[in-house]
């Protein structure tokens, strides 16, 4: 299929509009125009294009947590303009995403995502991606109605000098699920920095913030008798006296700090993992108290990027102060203590908004380059950021929202943001984001469980969630204490492990809200069939 793309820029300084040619199979497209200098207030373009009745629409959500299932052609994504303005201002439920910049189609058949969709029917794929997301996010819109996909460049706001400018970078291929993702990474460039699989434990989802050096310790015994020389020992949020003051353990929790507890975790023959969320704070830090000029301020007021703990705020990563605090915040935990992994959370709170400068995007880009540049080559673990920004920078990465101890958390929960805590959306974003592990990095779709306490996942529930963990990640962690494990449980997690560590060519392909995934262990074929949706 060919098409003509019809694009529009518009600076204060004039308009310019044009058209080119593009075909599915065409490869990487780098659309560029001459403009007039100014601010940049629009660059888009749009095409035709009929999605079929048997055809399913796959848009990738703005960050990690982001619910992105695939669609029919009558699908739409929900916003939060249902929630009532009070409880949204005061749960800032439209802090989470993308809500406070992209406007949501309200109509059946109106959906967007950000730097790459698909069309499938079948094994055949229809990509459309970005190949370069600096000069601002790539916004692809879709309208059935219509018959019609838009692409948006996310940069309103930026000093354009006058002369060339990159209205899209972009990637269409047509094919099969590996030649198309493979030909997609190929045209950036990007290679993931490791392919070594990660299995172990974190401490968040059995006892949370309720952490101790004595609670750490009983699960660093009981995962001596279950999991692997090498494997991650992660030390999940609660540790900090206040999300933001990072120099120091919390006193009482933790009064020997943490260089003893990562001497113990590597005697066990373990990495050693810590939680930390680097550019925000909380309204109870001291740094919040503090420091109120390292706030990331919008019209004068610090930038609240969420309702967690005593609701959390953005930090201003263009004060050099920021910047040499978490310099040495990473001094102290990978050299100091001694960590070997950090899995760094809530990165979205680096970049809700771009500059005169630089977009949105560039400026999440270059957060993330810092923290590369902070950690050298230990292992990160990205979560909670905008999805393309990340490939290639850390050496794993969420791909979906945090799982719950039931299947689609409290009823009311439902009603709210797309990145909200769900077992059922975790699952559904492992699957449709099954292409980037391996490629952009090793994808963690978040932990399993299969202890009987302090879980209301059915038994049923809690094998889906490990299986497809197990066979479509890169990252296989639980959160049950193992010294807990009963022979069968321990049982079923060498199954899991067997299917984590040697399963290939494993392939999945969701139908009818059922996923069938086929792969090999031990060269012998296999199949596996599960209800998801």
């Amino acid at each position: 299929m060919t098409e003509t793309l019809h694009w529009y820029a518009e600076t204060s300084g004039g308009v310019q509009t044009g058209n080119c040619t593009v075909t599915e199979n065409g490869g990487a497209l780098h659309l560029t125009a001459d403009l007039p200098a100014g601010t940049l207030k629009a660059v888009r373009a749009e095409m035709p294009w009929t999605m079929e009745a048997d055809e399913h629409l796959f848009m990738n959500g703005y960050q990690t947590w982001t619910y992105s299932p695939e669609l029919d052609r009558n699908g739409k994504l929900r916003g939060t303009d249902h929630i009532p303005g009070f409880l949204r201002k005061k749960y800032a439920f439209d802090r989470y995403g993308d809500y406070h910049f992209v406007p949501y189609g309200h109509q059946k058949g109106q959906s967007h995502g950000f730097s790459y969709c698909y069309f499938r029917k079948g094994g055949q794929f229809q990509l459309v991606a970005s190949l370069d997301e600096k000069p601002g996010y790539t916004i692809l819109r879709y309208d059935s109605g219509k018959a019609l996909l838009t692409l948006e460049r996310d940069c309103a706001g930026v000093e354009h000098p006058g002369g060339s400018f990159s209205l899209f970078d972009l990637f269409f291929a047509e094919g099969g699920e590996t030649e198309v993702f493979d030909g997609w990474f190929q045209a950036m460039g990007i290679k993931p920095r490791t392919e070594k699989k990660l299995a172990g434990y974190s401490s968040w989802y059995n006892r949370y913030q309720d952490i101790t050096e004595d609670t750490i310790r009983e699960d660093l015994t009981g995962c001596r008798s279950l999991l692997c020389p090498g494997d991650l020992f992660q030390i999940d949020d609660g540790w900090e006296p206040k999300v933001g003051d990072w120099l120091e353990t919390d006193a009482q929790k933790f009064p020997h700090g943490l260089r003893s507890m990562v001497n113990e975790i590597h005697a066990a023959g373990f990495q050693a993992g810590l939680w930390l969320a680097p550019f925000v704070c909380e309204k109870d830090s001291a740094l919040f108290r503090q420091h109120p000029d390292w706030l990331l301020k919008v019209d004068g007021k610090p930038w609240c990027c969420g309702s967690n703990w005593s609701s959390f705020y953005a930090l201003d990563i263009d004060n050099p102060a920021v910047l040499d605090y978490l310099r040495r915040v990473f001094d102290r935990v990978l050299n100091d203590w001694g960590f070997d992994l950090v899995k760094l959370d809530f990165l979205y709170g680096a970049a809700p908004f771009g500059n005169a400068h630089e977009s949105r995007a560039a400026r999440m880009y270059r957060a993330m380059e810092l923290l590369r540049s902070w950690c050298g080559q230990k292992a990160i673990l990205g979560c909670g950021v905008p999805v393309m920004p990340a490939f290639g920078l850390v050496d794993y990465c969420r791909v979906s929202c945090d799982v719950s101890l039931d299947w689609d958390d409290v009823w009311y929960m439902r009603l709210f943001h797309r990145e909200r805590v769900s077992t059922k959306q975790a699952l559904n974003n492992t699957v449709f984001r099954r292409q980037l592990n391996g490629r952009a990095y090793g994808s963690d779709p978040d932990v399993f469980f299969l202890r009987e306490e302090n879980c209301k996942l059915t038994a049923e529930q809690k094998r889906t969630l490990a299986t497809v963990n197990a066979l479509l990640g890169n990252v296989c962690l639980t959160s049950d204490m193992p010294s807990h494990y009963t022979d069968a449980q321990r049982a079923e997690y060498r199954r899991l492990r067997t299917l984590f560590e040697h399963a290939t060519q494993v392939q999945a392909e969701a139908e009818n809200d059922r996923l069938y995934i086929r792969y090999l262990l031990d060269g012998t074929p296999q199949k596996l069939c599960f209800d998801l949706f």
